[in-house]
Order: C-alpha cells, then structure tokens, then sequence
C-alpha cells in the first residue's frame, strides 16, 4: 500500500465531486478530502447518512462541504440535466470527480440473471458515469488540473464467473475510462484513470463474501493515501491507467497500459 503523507493543505481550493459518498470508500474520501483542504459536493442515495457526513466534517471544516442527496437508480436525463445547470451555478470549476457509485446485484450465472437486476446494475455502475462525467465536464474543462476517477474492480480486468452484471459494468467502466483519457489527454487539463481498490472493509464486500472476515480486509481510511496522491498535483503523468491500489507505484505509473 502507498505510503504518502500530505500536509493539511494538500487539496486546499480544489473542489471534488464524489458519488456514493453516504458510505464506505466514498465516505472516507469525503472525510479525508475535507481535512486536507477540498471543497466538496456528495452525492449519493441516502440522504441520512449524507446528512451525517455532512455533520462530521462540519464539526473540522465548517462551510466546506454540499450535498446532493440523488438515486442513480430512477434519475433520468432531466435530473442529470438540472445537476449540470447547477453545478455551472455553483461548482462552474470542478478539479476532481471520484466515481465511487455501485451496487452489487445477483451473484449468479449469467442465464439465470434477472433481466430487472441487469438493468438496474448498468443503470447504476455505468450510466450513472456516463450522464454525471457529461454534465461535470464543463466544470471539469475549467480546472488547470483536474482529475476523473472511475472506481473499477478485479472483476472488471479479467472475467470472474457468477459476478454477472456488476463484474460486466465494470468492464464497461474501463472501457468508459480509456475512451475518455484518448479523448481528453491531448485536449484538456483532465488526467483519467481507473482504480481497482482490491478487497475493502465495507458493506458490499461483506454481501458479496458473507461468511469472510471482515477484519482481514483493509479499512476504507487506510486506502486514503493512494485517493490523495492521485487528486493531488504529484499525479499529472498518470493519464489512461488502469491502476491498482495493492500494488500502486507512482514512478512505474506514467506507462499506457493500452494500445
């Protein structure tokens, strides 16, 4: 795991957007963006626990952080028309975008895969990527140095059976991921890149493997350092990658790994 340790200062006026940040990874990136600097806008589904995010980092970081409580589930064009009207009010330079926003689905083979959860998993962990990165790039355009992370997974690099629609999307992801960073790499100030978090102390982890430990996976908070290093102005070379959190190595990352 990276070892990089920041001053408080490290994303001071950057202004990051982060999906599924009522929770697990998304949670620990707001709480750790927020004291080392960012402004932020949250979004996610559960506008409770958005709320009590909120209240956490208001506690330390009084005005630097807004919510957006939005289910990526039933939105439609329209409500990704009005967040990009608002974000041009509101957030009219956006410096970072964090796609952390999944679900997992059914865990089964693919022929007995329930066509509502197919849907529902591409609507979720693709079209949510898709219509948000649209309305956020504007803002993204603006930004002297802006990232856009998308939130893969081992499933997504390599075919895994039984991991359905969720493993599919996250392929789809990376597909998204390198499309973009062609467009954009010789165009704008947006560095894209994908990161595989590897097995994680969260909620889906544990539906996913319920009879694992959860005290043998890392923390969310201890992911951290990698989310800084990357957000951050020391992560300019690193375009177009498919990164690791496992095995991240900033000097080896300024390869394409895609032709």
């Amino acid at each position: 795991m990276l070892e990089f340790h920041p001053s408080s200062k490290h994303l001071a006026s950057k202004k990051i957007l982060i999906t599924g940040a009522s929770d697990g990874i998304g949670r620990a990136n707001a709480i750790c963006f927020a004291k080392h600097g960012a402004d932020l806008l949250l979004l996610g589904r559960n506008q409770e626990k958005l709320e009590q995010v909120f209240d956490e980092i208001e506690e330390e970081s009084s005005g630097k952080v807004t919510i957006h409580p939005m289910d990526f589930a039933t939105a439609g064009a329209e409500d990704y028309a009005r967040l990009a009207e608002s974000l041009n009010e509101h957030f009219p330079v956006i410096d970072g975008l964090v796609h952390n926003a999944a679900q997992l689905g059914t865990l089964c083979p693919i022929e007995y895969y329930p066509e509502s959860d197919w849907e529902n998993l591409i609507k979720v962990n693709l079209n949510s990527a898709f219509y948000l990165t649209k309305a956020a790039m504007p803002s993204l355009k603006r930004s002297k140095d802006a990232r856009l992370l998308l939130i893969s997974s081992s499933v997504g690099r390599k075919g895994r059976a039984y991991w359905g629609g969720y493993g599919v999307s996250k392929f789809a992801l990376e597909g998204l991921m390198q499309t973009l960073a062609d467009e954009l790499g010789s165009t704008s100030n947006i560095r894209v890149n994908s990161l595989n978090p590897g097995g994680t102390r969260t909620a889906m982890r544990q539906a996913a493997y319920p009879a694992e430990d959860p005290n043998s996976q890392p923390t969310p908070e201890s992911l951290m350092p990698i989310y800084l290093y990357l957000l951050g102005p020391e992560a300019a070379h690193i375009h177009g990658q498919a990164l690791d959190a496992r095995h991240f190595n900033p000097e080896a990352a300024n390869l394409t790994i895609y032709n």
